[in-house]
């Protein structure tokens, strides 16, 4: 098992109803996500800065 550090950026124009979905599922990608958070927004393009930890088997 791997604990990893990752910094993603997301687009969030389709709203906020499922976004923790949607970042969970992006997280996917890299492994299990242990914990994450949305530690920027820009606001005129949309992006979300995402800080996360994910374990890779």
């Amino acid at each position: 098992m791997i604990i990893e550090s990752i910094e993603i950026e997301l687009d969030i124009t389709g709203g906020l109803g499922a976004l923790d979905r949607e970042i969970e599922t992006t997280l996917q990608k890299w492994g299990e996500p242990l914990r994450w958070a949305i530690t920027a927004v820009d606001r005129e393009t949309n992006i979300a800065q995402i800080e996360a930890i994910v374990i890779k088997e």
